[in-house]
């Protein structure tokens, strides 16, 4: 039996926190014209969105990356009067803010070439929108003079105009210097957004949270689609779609307080029976199914939803398929 989850210690009042959206006493805030000069490097789904947000919000965004058909595409659509020019002169363009909207694994390459090309220039904004990213990452941009900026919406994009009005609302992950803070929250509040202020050493953490809940739910969904294909239900969507969207949102209104279902109530029958259904038909479920299992059970006792006793023989049958899982 895993332990319980245990009491967090409150956590100390952060620097961030206590200066969000403002400069600190005695740093001078960067100045930048209402209409900002854009230039945007990479028009994937994120990129070509903001881009053409920031755009609508009436800035000049005056020059696009993207060579796959899919950005040509997504460049069409949502920014046709922008033209697509190479990483470099897109660059020079960006007089005031370069967005960087490049995969979280190329990102420091992008980012330490165009240092090294010699196009940033001192005083311009050189932002990128990764969420597992903070400042470090566009070390060699300041070294240069530019103005780092971690811009990261927490929303997932099809990379059409119906994510334009997706924005509204939503938090953006926002890493800044104390100095550009106020253009951050400006930018932000043009995109239609409201900063959330993340420390530099907790950005791992922040996109972990995300991915988990945002990524591992789409998963998770998926496999609940196939294990009713599998029972015989040829619309599993007509199934799932009320269900779930209650059980989200009673999950973000109520937390733990939302759980239901066999572990919620410590039926190890029901999970053992689950768990053999799983093994003969979908055996690559087993063990996802186990360790949400395990961690349901985990919150459930520590929620009070469960009590240990209760739990016991639940706890035995996730222990005992654990073990055959592990063999």
């Amino acid at each position: 039996m895993s332990a319980p989850l245990r009491p967090r210690p409150a956590a100390a009042p952060r620097r961030a926190a206590a200066t969000a959206g403002r400069a600190l006493p005695g740093v001078p805030a960067a100045v930048f014209p209402r209409t900002l000069t854009v230039g945007v490097i990479g028009a994937g789904r994120v990129g070509a969105v903001l881009g053409a947000a920031l755009a609508a919000a009436g800035h000049r965004v005056v020059a696009v990356t993207g060579g796959s058909g899919a950005s040509r595409a997504r460049t069409a659509l949502l920014l046709p009067a922008v033209p697509r020019r190479s990483v470099t002169v897109v660059a020079r363009a960006a007089a005031d803010l370069l967005l960087i909207a490049v995969p979280d694994d190329a990102l420091a390459g992008v980012v330490t070439a165009l240092a090294d090309s010699g196009v940033l220039r001192p005083g311009q904004v050189v932002a990128h929108t990764s969420g597992a990213h903070g400042l470090d990452v566009l070390a060699p941009a300041a070294a240069v003079g530019a103005h780092p900026l971690a811009l990261h919406p927490a929303m997932t994009f099809t990379g059409t105009p119906d994510d334009l009005g997706r924005l509204a609302g939503i938090s953006f992950g926002v890493t800044a210097p104390a100095e550009l803070r106020p253009l951050a929250a400006r930018l932000v509040a043009d995109l239609g957004g409201v900063p959330e202020w993340i420390g530099e050493a907790d950005r791992p953490l922040y996109h972990a949270a995300l991915a988990h809940g945002a990524n591992h739910l789409v998963t998770l969904v998926n496999e609940a689609a196939d294990r009713l294909r599998d029972a015989g239900v040829a619309q599993p969507e007509k199934v799932l779609a009320p269900l779930l969207r209650a059980a989200l949102e009673n999950a973000l209104r109520l937390g733990d307080d939302a759980l239901t279902g066999p572990v919620s109530r410590g039926d190890a029958g029901t999970v053992e029976r689950h768990l053999a259904h799983l093994a003969a038909t979908a055996p690559e479920s087993v063990a996802p199914y186990l360790a949400l299992a395990r961690r349901t059970a985990d919150r459930a006792i520590s929620a009070g939803r469960l009590r240990p006793a209760d739990a016991a023989s639940l706890l035995g049958v996730l222990a005992d398929s654990q073990r055959e899982v592990a063999a």
